[in-house]
């Protein structure tokens, strides 16, 4: 992943965020995730330069120490607004447990309904390579393999979920991820659900006459509809998609 133009926050020159000196003013710099978007900003910084929101401390947060998936190095344990969560220094990636990237699901979606969903940018989605597409990283609480999921079935952005533990996101993913949900995303990705089911009971419709693929279509129709019911909210929806 290219690395992002930033501003220095001692001289305020332009400077990439995987430099860890000014290359004007030689000031040593550090990034650390806004507690709002989860964007990278320079320690020192003011305000978050993705989506504006002033820059808060980041705090240590009271959990055990696990591995990062990809770097094997002992991730620090930060809390990040409300979220606790685990870092790795190193490629700066996150991991999160369920219950907390369901939080940050939820909390995002309901400022998109105060604010108004704004268009989705689509052309700000960073594409996946074909490499880091067949790449599976082990759990870092039961070491198991995780699944690559493209967050929403529409969002572009691949992560690495473990259904009993959390989700693994390389560095801006969650990002990306926050900007699509603010965008509007978990309603696409409602419509775009609601919309395969349709299609589902019209292909019911259309095979009642054919006893013999009458019941494999009511099993599968009855059970999406029952999981229907439960995803109008972001939490729901968010476990209907990872599978759970």
């Amino acid at each position: 992943m290219e690395a992002e133009t930033l501003n220095c926050p001692n001289c305020g020159a332009a400077t990439s965020s995987d430099r860890s000196q000014c290359q004007y003013c030689e000031s040593k710099l550090a990034t650390i995730a806004c507690a709002s978007c989860f964007g990278r900003i320079f320690i020192g910084s003011k305000f978050c330069q993705h989506c504006g929101a002033a820059a808060t401390d980041v705090a240590t947060a009271p959990l055990a120490i696990l591995k990062c998936p990809r770097c094997r190095v002992d991730m620090s344990s930060v809390t990040i607004g409300p979220a606790p969560m685990r870092e790795c220094e190193r490629c700066e990636g996150l991991w999160l447990e369920t219950a907390v990237f369901e939080l940050i699901c939820v909390h995002r979606e309901h400022q998109s309904a105060i604010l108004g969903a704004a268009t989705l940018a689509t052309e700000h989605q960073t594409p996946v390579s074909n490499e880091e597409k067949v790449r599976y990283v082990p759990c870092p609480q039961c070491g198991q393999l995780m699944n690559r999921i493209n967050f929403a079935k529409c969002s572009g952005v691949v992560v690495d979920v473990c259904k009993g533990h959390g989700t693994w996101f390389d560095r801006d993913e969650l990002r990306q991820i926050v900007e699509f949900i603010r965008g509007g995303g978990m309603d696409l990705s409602r419509q775009k659900i609601l919309h395969e089911i349709e299609f589902q009971r019209e292909q019911l419709r259309a095979e009642e006459q054919n006893p013999g693929h009458w019941k494999t279509s009511v099993v599968k129709f009855t059970f999406d509809d029952e999981r229907l019911d439960g995803f109008s909210a972001a939490s729901g929806l968010l476990k209907f998609l990872m599978g759970e």
